[in-house]
């Protein structure tokens, strides 16, 4: 019973949101042609706490019976931070990328503030499963929420697959990719709200994770190189390997508790994020693709 109804959806939803998080990291990396981006910079993640935060704070019941309602809250943050954000940028007559990583940016503070303000006018307990959650973990997720989430991710990742090509084109540069005829526009509005959509249905599922979504890619990229069709099926993967096993330890280290994946994945890619900083010839060359 705890083999079926515990330990398969906990794996199943880790190796799932790990595939999710690699691949839109290094969707966006390519996107912002920045070897450093990751699924959380323009600050999906924080429309998606800030839902799960209001959640909590009002106390509001599972949903439709067995759905949290930090999910279903959270789900809806992002999304209304998605809508937000394009909003703000048709507002400036355009879709720039340099723009929408700044706007980005700043609505991720402005939502910050919310989500502190959220947190200081909680009880005790709710503040402590805010920050619980706030760590990231895959361990009171079921069936229920992984069918949710197994769609979303999978046409997501179906769709960065099938723009592997124009991923590798605009690597090296917007003018570059529209001098080979890819309507440089349009792709970059289907990136912005496929990766958008990936990261606020697992965010809203399993809370922020970090590190996955800078890891995975940039070690691919190093073993087995920088096209884009080919290392879509391997970032997946890996990123699914690497979720499962920080899932595994933090279930096992301090057995019978348990640490948030989220602190083990930070555990792991603090240090990694260092190195990529420090060693900036490796960073360029992935800028370059």
């Amino acid at each position: 019973m705890i083999f079926w109804h515990i330990r398969i959806p906990r794996t199943l939803t880790a190796f799932v949101a790990g595939s999710a998080l690699a691949t839109a990291g290094m969707a966006f990396q390519a996107f912002f042609r920045n070897p450093l981006a990751t699924p959380y910079t323009l600050g999906i993640s924080s429309g998606a706490a800030v839902g799960a935060a209001f959640a909590i704070r009002m106390g509001i019941p599972p949903l439709f019976v067995l759905l949290p309602s930090t999910a279903v809250f959270g789900f809806l943050g992002a999304i209304t931070c998605t809508a937000i954000l394009y909003g703000l940028i048709r507002l400036r007559g355009g879709f720039s990328v340099p723009a929408l990583l700044l706007t980005g940016v700043a609505l991720s503070f402005m939502l910050s503030s919310i989500l502190l303000v959220l947190q200081y006018s909680s009880s005790l307990h709710d503040s402590y499963r805010l920050l619980r959650w706030m760590m990231g973990g895959v361990g009171m997720v079921g069936y229920d929420t992984l069918f949710i989430m197994v769609p979303a991710v999978a046409i997501g990742v179906g769709v960065l697959g099938y723009l592997s090509d124009e991923l590798d084109l605009l690597s090296a540069g917007e003018l570059t990719a529209m001098t080979r005829g890819v309507d440089v526009s349009r792709i970059n509005k289907v990136l912005f709200f496929t990766v958008s959509l990936m990261i606020g249905t697992v965010v809203s599922v399993c809370g922020p994770i970090g590190f996955v979504g800078i890891m995975v890619p940039h070690t691919c990229r190093l073993i087995f190189g920088y096209r884009h069709r080919a290392l879509f099926p391997l970032v997946a993967l890996g990123g699914g390997i690497l979720l499962t096993l920080c899932d595994t330890v933090a279930r096992t280290i301090m057995a019978p508790a348990e640490l948030p994946v989220g602190v083990i994945t930070a555990l792991i890619g603090g240090p990694f994020f260092l190195f990529l900083i420090i060693t900036g010839r490796t960073a360029d060359r992935v800028a370059r693709g």
